[in-house]
């Protein structure tokens, strides 16, 4: 069958993971975008951005920056998952030609 790339059962994970990875990664973005004191961690801060003449709105800038990638991030789990649906579309017409 043409454009048949995986079977059944890795179609279905890769929907499943995908799905996942899109509502993970749209909350981060979120969570980044508005800020979050728990996330401060996970964004790149470094000493220059520290004794920048604006700490805070540098910093701000970090977590919408990182958010944005969030973001990024999930619209290609989102491609993703649209291929793994075209894959187990496809693999159902296989079951049902005749061979």
């Amino acid at each position: 069958m043409r454009g048949l790339i995986c079977g059944p059962k890795v179609a279905a994970c890769g929907m499943v993971l995908s799905a996942w990875g899109v509502i993970m990664l749209v909350m981060l973005g979120i969570f980044f975008s508005t800020h979050s004191a728990v996330l401060f961690e996970d964004v790149p801060v470094t000493e220059d951005d520290l004794k920048d003449t604006d700490p805070p709105r540098r910093i701000y800038a970090l977590y919408n920056k990182v958010g944005y990638n969030c973001f990024i991030a999930a619209g290609i789990y989102v491609l993703f998952g649209l291929f793994s649906c075209c894959q187990m579309k496809l693999n159902k017409r296989k079951e049902y030609l005749v061979h």
